[in-house]
């Protein structure tokens, strides 16, 4: 409880400057003690209270009893934020009880102080990323700040970076990035000065992000390949490559493809291995004519993407001997006239083989091996030419010849190139095609025809039925095989009635008769026939008599008549003098007879003379009856036939034609005058 004058200096005043470290000396003051403390000090001196509270300020004996006042630095003395003015209690006690307690007033004094950053600079190192393609663009706003509330001033380093910051902290993009061009990092030393030329510096990371803004590019430098053709499906063609300078060093997910139609070919879309995928024949066309197949390949960077390029690359297809020679027909047939001359050209085989290989090195082919029956009548000009000739003489005549008319050769077409077969024809090391050829020997029309006979006689009745054959002639000839002999009348065979009497068999010689023969027109016929093979012919006389034969019927005249007779008419009266008169080209005027056939009821008529005589009279052989009933009719219709055999014995007349003409009469018998008719 004594209060003694124990702090020596104190009270008092003193100044420290803000911002002071930990342990700066602030102000020092000494202890004083009784005599009668001999141990000295029981409790030291101590900071008791201050006002405004705070703890940065503490006291530190510096020898003895020497003390000063120092600054903890916790917290730093801001002049700008905190009080600026503290009064310390300091309270100390010595051992004999005696305490003191006094003030030190402690003013903080300002400071110019740096610049302090605020915001995320103030913790961090603010990284910064900024797109490639982005336009010139504020980028950042630096937060700084002078404690003294001074007007800062910002500025940037390296000064030849792209970016510029204006007073008021903006950093700015001063152009457009381009990844694949400009650094993928910026480092940027961002210093803030006051006034006095206090500064305060951080370093801001400008990081450039990369953007899907380039195409692709192939890196694949060859342009033209040469496969051979019929390669099997997934042969590689070419590994096309391409990069993309979007991804840096790290390897390219790249899309490739084939952007013309083809179906030859396919790309893998991820690795760009082209590859074969059809059929690829160098003989069929287009290929034939235009063995370049040009492929436009394309790619991207994703699929669908815009960023994509496309490059044009052509397979040139080689051709391969892969067709063996082929003959279109494989058999032919040729002819060859008998007795030809040898060396006579007979087929040239080329006409009808062709080996389909598009290139003339492998499309060449040769003929070999001509052989058969009879080939030794042929040969082949050379193995290039194909030229089949003739070299024997044939001559189908001749007794030693086997008789054959068609020679079957066979020929081999082989190809010249070494073959490579193994795609199509699989079994064969080599392939030889067969060409048969059959020759057929033409008989050559040597000879003429030559009838059997120098003529021909035939007799024929005249009364031959039309179409019935009189008679044959016969023609052959030396020619071998036989050629076929037609006939034909050629001269002769008409008369005035008919243009064509006879007729002959065209293939067989029979005659046959077309008209009816007359002896009494025509007693003999002379006609010629002709035998033709149809390029020679000969002819022949062919002489018809024609035999006579009772052929022809009585013609009379009246043959039809009508005569009226009174019924009083006496026996014996030549009938109303009527009489027939007959005439017959094949007989004589004494070979009729006259009797009547028909009509002549109770024989009331009759003809004299009946026979001998080409003239015969009507006459009334006996009266009429009519009152006794025996005669009824009044009208009689005769039939009178006149033969012409009265001259013919009775032996010949079984097998004497006999002919018979006819003629009819009517008679009408008249009653007497005194007769009553009664009409009802």
């Amino acid at each position: 409880g004594r209060r003694t004058q124990l702090l020596k200096g104190l009270p008092a005043t003193s100044t420290v400057e803000e911002n002071s470290a930990a342990g700066v000396s602030v102000y020092n003051f000494n202890v004083t003690v009784s005599p009668l403390a001999s141990e000295g000090v029981a409790v030291l001196p101590t900071i008791v209270n201050s006002n405004p509270l705070t703890e940065a300020f503490d006291i530190e004996s510096i020898g003895g009893l020497e003390f000063r006042v120092i600054t903890t630095g916790n917290p730093i003395l801001d002049y700008e934020t905190m009080p600026k003015s503290f009064d310390l209690q300091i309270f100390v006690e010595d051992t004999t009880g005696r305490t003191d307690l006094n003030i030190l007033t402690i003013q903080v004094t300002d400071e110019n102080e740096h610049p302090v950053f605020r915001g995320n600079m103030a913790t961090q190192t603010v990284t910064i990323y900024v797109l490639e393609r982005a336009p010139p663009q504020r980028i950042y706003q630096v937060d700084a700040a002078d404690p003294e509330n001074a007007k800062l001033k910002y500025s940037l380093l390296p000064a030849t970076v792209p970016f510029s910051i204006r007073e008021s902290g903006d950093i700015f993009s001063t152009k457009e990035f381009d990844y694949e061009k400009d650094p993928h990092c910026y480092f940027l030393n961002i210093t803030v000065t006051d006034p006095d030329g206090l500064n305060s510096t951080k370093t801001v990371n400008i990081h450039i992000i990369n953007i899907n803004d380039e195409r692709p590019y192939f890196t694949t430098k060859q342009r033209i390949y040469r496969i051979p053709e019929e390669q099997s499906p997934g042969t590689i063609v070419a590994n096309i490559t391409a990069k993309d300078p979007d991804d840096e060093d790290s390897p390219s997910r790249l899309f490739y493809s084939i952007q013309s139609s083809d179906r030859h070919f396919s790309i893998n879309p991820a690795t760009g291995v082209l590859q074969v995928t059809g059929r690829i024949d160098r003989d069929a066309l287009p290929l034939r004519l235009h063995p370049n197949i040009s492929l436009t390949v394309r790619v991207e960077d994703g699929p669908g993407s815009a960023h994509g390029r496309e490059m044009e690359i052509t397979i040139i297809i080689d051709d391969v001997n892969d067709n063996p020679p082929e003959c279109n027909p494989s058999a032919l047939r040729e002819e060859a006239n008998e007795n030809t001359t040898p060396g006579t050209f007979l087929v040239d085989l080329r006409n009808y083989c062709e080996d389909i290989d598009a290139d003339p090195s492998n499309n060449q082919f040769r003929f070999t091996g001509l052989s058969g029956f009879g080939s030794n009548n042929f040969a082949l000009e050379s193995t290039v030419s194909g030229r089949v000739v003739m070299t024997g003489t044939i001559d189908l005549e001749n007794p030693g010849n086997p008789g054959v008319e068609v020679y079957t050769l066979t020929v081999r077409v082989q190809d010249i190139a070494h073959p490579n077969y193994s795609s199509k024809y699989p079994f064969y090391l080599s392939f030889d095609n067969i060409i048969y050829i059959y020759i057929r020997i033409k008989p050559v029309n040597e000879f003429f025809p030559v009838f059997h006979n120098l003529s021909y006689v035939f007799s024929v009745s005249e009364i031959t039925k039309v179409g019935s054959s009189i008679g044959r002639v016969h023609a052959t000839d030396k020619d071998w095989p036989s050629n076929v002999i037609t006939y034909s009348i050629v001269a002769g065979a008409s008369s005035k009635d008919y243009t064509n009497i006879f007729w002959i068999s065209p293939m067989k010689g029979d005659v046959r008769i077309l008209a009816r023969l007359d002896y009494e027109t025509t007693q003999k016929h002379i006609f010629t026939v002709q035998a033709s093979d149809q390029e020679k012919s000969t002819t022949v006389s062919v002489t018809v008599n024609v035999l006579e034969v009772n052929d022809e019927e009585p013609v009379c005249s009246p043959n039809f008549y009508s005569l009226q007779i009174p019924v009083s008419l006496a026996v014996g009266t030549n009938i109303n003098g009527f009489r027939i008169e007959c005439q017959d080209r094949d007989s004589d005027p004494r070979s009729f007879r006259y009797f009547i056939n028909e009509g002549n009821e109770n024989s009331h008529f009759t003809f004299s003379p009946s026979a001998g005589s080409n003239t015969s009279h009507l006459i009334l052989a006996s009266r009429f009856d009519y009152e006794s009933g025996l005669d009824t009719k009044w009208i009689y219709s005769l039939r009178v036939h006149i033969t012409d055999d009265n001259l013919v014995s009775a032996r010949d007349k079984t097998t004497q034609l006999v002919k018979t003409g006819t003629v009819t009469l009517s008679i009408r018998v008249i009653p007497n005058p005194t007769a009553v008719t009664t009409n009802t």
